[in-house]
């Protein structure tokens, strides 16, 4: 991992446009390595930090991880939920770390899985994808179980400022296999209806789409096809049980396209500096070495 700068998004300038968030996190996974690390503020980590659960601990914890790996660290994911417990005044350190961080040169997924019909999915987009917005982040987790069509606002928002989206498809909670892997009228599970919208979202995109998929690490299997020409978000690797090994059996031909996210088992390491960010580059080097064994063994194609 290196230690760039560079702002985003940057400006495409052949055309004035935004450059793609697909395009952007696939030079950030390569460069700083392909690695997303959740900032997930639980009332237990900021003890264990030696923090007050308050907004000044959550303030502290939340800059501390940003200063730390924001110049390595290819991308962020904060869980908004653990800022709003704070009402206004932990909104206020979430907008502050999104700006750090991406001033910083990291990316931003913002982890909120916002989900809802017309003007206020358009307002949740405008949260999040308005350049003048204090929340203003790369991508959002979006939920599309009020149909992937109510997307639509968010995916429209997110192409016009270069962010990306990611839909859930198949989450690892246990629950989320009676909607997840239930049967739609066609026959597909409704998991793969939403992986199939997305990968039509990214037809033609290069290298990477904008629009990714959230399947989670510990699943036992996909059961579906996971060829969606975009990022797989994969949480739970660390304290929930998966470890980058076992990442080539579930994603198979799509691992190099892997977004795998770690919170708890980094963020345990601080408030060191040192030790957090010693924690997500042995992350990292594990995660290449897993994709680099699965080229080698011919399970996947080399990029």
């Amino acid at each position: 991992m290196t230690g760039s700068t560079t702002p985003q998004p940057a400006p495409d300038s052949a055309a004035g446009h935004p450059e793609p968030f697909g395009v952007r996190l696939r030079r950030a996974m390569d460069t700083r390595g392909p690695l997303c690390v959740g900032i997930d503020p639980h009332a237990g980590l900021l003890t264990g930090w030696g923090l007050p659960d308050d907004p000044a601990g959550l303030e502290r914890f939340a800059l501390t991880v940003v200063d730390a790996l924001g110049g390595h660290t290819a991308v962020f994911k904060p869980q908004s939920a653990f800022f709003e417990r704070f009402g206004s005044r932990g909104v206020a350190v979430l907008e502050k770390a999104v700006a750090r961080a991406r001033e910083a040169g990291a990316l931003v997924v913002m982890d909120a899985k916002r989900g809802d019909i017309g003007s206020t999915m358009a307002a949740y987009a405008a949260t999040y994808f308005d350049p003048a917005s204090p929340l203003f982040s790369d991508a959002l987790t979006v939920s599309p179980f009020l149909g992937f069509g109510s997307l639509r606002p968010a995916l429209d928002a997110a192409e016009a400022s270069g962010g990306g989206v990611f839909v859930l498809a198949l989450t690892s909670n246990p629950e989320g296999g009676q909607v997840q892997r239930a049967a739609s009228a066609d026959g597909r599970s409704v998991a793969q209806v939403m992986l199939d919208a997305v990968a039509a979202e990214n037809a033609g995109a290069a290298p990477l789409g904008s629009v990714g998929a959230v399947v989670g690490a510990t699943l036992a299997e996909a059961g579906a096809d996971l060829a969606v020409g975009g990022p797989l978000l994969a949480p739970g690797v660390g304290a929930q049980g998966a470890t980058p090994a076992d990442l080539p059996a579930l994603f198979g031909p799509a691992l190099p396209n892997v977004l795998p996210s770690v919170s708890r088992d980094v963020l345990r390491h601080g408030p060191d500096p040192a030790a957090l960010l010693k924690s997500v580059r042995a992350y990292a080097d594990q995660v290449r070495a897993a994709v680099r064994g699965a080229v080698e063994s011919g399970g996947i194609a080399g990029g």
